[in-house]
């Protein structure tokens, strides 16, 4: 991950420099900010792969910051939270959170997240079978492998977030299947985070609102969840 940049964004100056020193370590360029205000300003001038963002900022909440941080970038956003409820985790990916990892945390584990985090927002060169061709027609709307991103009639992007590209992915991957939620987890987060079927149901309902309903995935009962649109490679 040479290269790639992080922002962190906590109030804490002794993490923020211990998490600093230990990303740079392992070549990433890092920024930092002790606030919201300080994050915003930073996003709007600086290119960021990952953000590491805390949920108790002395100018905002972490939570509702996310959606802020949406408008400027498309880059993975890992919370990290003194908050170790599962209920708190849940309510993270529901805002847009793309990881949660909760305090305190072991070094080597941020720095899995945010590789993992980094890795899986790159769209993947095409090679063999299993990749997915640079569009795909959904319905009325465009997924763009390229841009890792959905596209409605219009042109305009569907904003959908890294994991929820991911598993949207997945299921155009698995024409006429229907997967279960463990497998949607594990191929939307390659088993980094645990939190159980719910993140998928939240994630599945995200989808189908950024898309315009729910005509797009169909809940089996009881199982998972399928494609139920057409779809075309072009």
């Amino acid at each position: 991950m040479t290269g790639a940049t992080v922002l962190v964004v906590d109030d804490n100056a002794d993490l923020r420099g211990t998490i600093r020193e230990n990303l740079e370590l392992d070549g990433y360029a890092v920024f930092a900010a002790d606030c919201a205000a300080e994050a915003m300003r930073i996003l709007k001038v600086k290119r960021t792969d990952a953000i590491l963002l805390d949920l108790m900022l002395p100018d905002a909440d972490g939570l509702s910051l996310i959606s802020q941080i949406r408008t400027l970038t498309d880059a993975p956003v890992i919370v990290i939270s003194g908050k170790a409820a599962w209920v708190d985790k849940v309510v993270g990916l529901e805002m847009g959170a793309d990881d949660y990892l909760a305090k305190p945390f072991e070094m080597k584990e941020l720095a899995a997240r945010v590789k993992a985090a980094i890795r899986r927002s790159r769209p993947k060169p095409a090679s063999g079978e299993d990749a997915l061709p640079r569009r795909t027609r959904l319905g009325a709307h465009t997924m763009d492998a390229a841009k890792f991103q959905v596209f409605d009639v219009a042109g305009k992007s569907c904003d959908l977030t890294p994991m929820e590209f991911r598993l949207l992915e997945a299921l155009v991957r698995a024409p006429n299947r229907v997967l279960t939620r463990e497998q949607l987890l594990d191929r939307a987060r390659e088993g980094n985070m645990e939190v159980g079927d719910r993140a998928i149901d939240i994630q599945v309902a995200r989808i189908r609102k950024k898309l315009g309903g729910g005509e797009f995935i169909q809940t089996v009962r009881g199982v998972g969840y399928s494609l139920s649109c057409d779809i075309e490679d072009f």
